[in-house]
């Protein structure tokens, strides 16, 4: 503060601590590479990012406080089969340009189907090393959830 000769220094309480579910970590072969699939296809952006023993990016979508890893390492197993991450978007038409411009890109696509709820209108598209994204309109996870929570 000035004006009367003295300052004040503003303390700035610590952040919470985590809790709950926060991250979940994948290996990919090569990290630029997996960075520009994600932030191209389910609009995601680096939070993080270090070198030490491995490269390592987390990347949230700023919805919640949530952030995929993405570790550069040997990929011995992906998230192919049923196994995928879930990315809502907000409407049919924005998951049917994403799964178009996937499929215009290169990377193998599967659908886009529509099954309803609470499943809704869904479509998959496999990442450089084989991990599975679904990109889906009308699956009203955020209310189950909070009806679940109540």
């Amino acid at each position: 503060m000035q004006g009367c000769g003295h300052s004040i220094d503003i303390v700035t309480p610590p952040p919470a601590p985590d809790r709950g579910l926060t991250h979940v970590a994948l290996p990919v072969s090569d990290l630029a590479r997996s960075v520009d699939f994600y932030e191209r296809f389910a609009e995601m952006q680096v939070v993080h990012r270090r070198t030490d023993d491995d490269e390592v990016a987390w990347l949230a979508d700023g919805t919640r406080p949530f952030v995929v890893v993405l570790i550069e390492s040997p990929v011995s197993h992906t998230l192919g089969g049923w196994s995928h991450l879930g990315v809502a978007c907000g409407s049919r038409a924005e998951v049917d340009a994403r799964l178009d411009a996937a499929r215009t890109a290169g990377f193998a696509v599967t659908g886009p189907m529509d099954h309803g709820p609470p499943v809704g209108y869904w479509g998959i598209v496999t990442d450089p090393d084989g991990h599975n994204l679904e990109l889906s309109f009308g699956q009203a996870v955020n209310e189950a959830a909070e009806h679940a929570s109540a």
